[in-house]
């Protein structure tokens, strides 16, 4: 795939009128080709009709609008015609003008393989180099970064990808010094606290041990009581003797 400061590669191909269209009828005006999977898909209807929106301050910026895909001049014919779409669709049925570009090649859906072009825009200035590129174009909002390229108010791909990450770095420092702020007030406040609290929870330890002696001191008493209801049975071997002294009696008086 070309880059920026390429030279971009010629073409003439028919749009969807017959009409034969090249690179060289634009010299002296930008050029912005598209390039798109197929006619009257969703992906694709969204993009021409984002094009077709912002047409006429596309042409306030000096550029000439192209899109071109592996459709036939009648499936073009009736994809500009059912959308309105004021711009040439150029038929790249033999996909010559797409492997120039490196934009053709093999694609997945559903499982599936097989080959067509990739989305991609390029931005061509109006000495024929190549000034931006858009290799894996998302429909939303990609005709307000190639408008905003053509006044010069858009960075480079770079420039683009960089942004998000000049964001992230203010957020980082927040997030490290909220992460510092509690950290210092732990170690001077909340670690004495911390220090404090078990001896608190200490002295309550201690007491644990002597009411668990109280209940030993409960069992030792039913066991004294126990003991005395153990002597009763000696009462009874106290009168077994009486018993016998009064059967004595009566052997004597016999």
């Amino acid at each position: 795939m070309p880059q920026a400061g390429d030279q971009a590669p010629a073409f003439q191909l028919h749009d969807q009128d017959g009409t034969p269209v090249s690179l060289a009828r634009f010299a002296g005006r930008s050029v912005v080709l598209y390039f798109y999977p197929k006619d009257n898909t969703p992906g694709c209807t969204v993009e021409a009709c984002g094009f077709r929106d912002e047409h006429s301050a596309l042409e306030a910026a000096g550029a000439v609008v192209l899109g071109v895909s592996a459709d036939s001049t009648a499936s073009h014919r009736k994809f500009a015609s059912k959308f309105n779409l004021p711009f040439p669709l150029l038929a790249d049925v033999d996909h010559t003008l797409a492997e120039a570009y490196g934009v053709w090649g093999e694609k997945s859906l559903y499982g599936r393989k097989f080959l067509g072009i990739t989305r991609a825009t390029f931005l061509i200035g109006p000495d024929g180099v190549l000034k931006q590129v858009w290799p894996k174009v998302k429909v939303n909002g990609h005709v307000a970064e190639v408008l905003a390229a053509l006044k010069g108010k858009a960075p480079a791909a770079d420039g683009a990808e960089k942004k998000p990450a000049a964001k992230k770095a203010p957020a980082g420092k927040k997030v490290a010094a909220a992460k510092k702020a509690p950290a210092g007030k732990t170690a001077s406040g909340k670690t004495a606290a911390a220090r404090q609290v078990p001896a608190t929870t200490a002295a309550p330890a201690a007491k644990a041990p002597r009411a668990a002696k109280k209940p030993v001191a409960a069992k030792k008493a039913p066991a004294a009581k126990k003991s005395a209801a153990a002597k009763k049975p000696g009462v009874g071997k106290k009168t077994a003797p009486a018993k016998k002294s009064a059967a004595a009696k009566k052997a004597s008086r016999k």
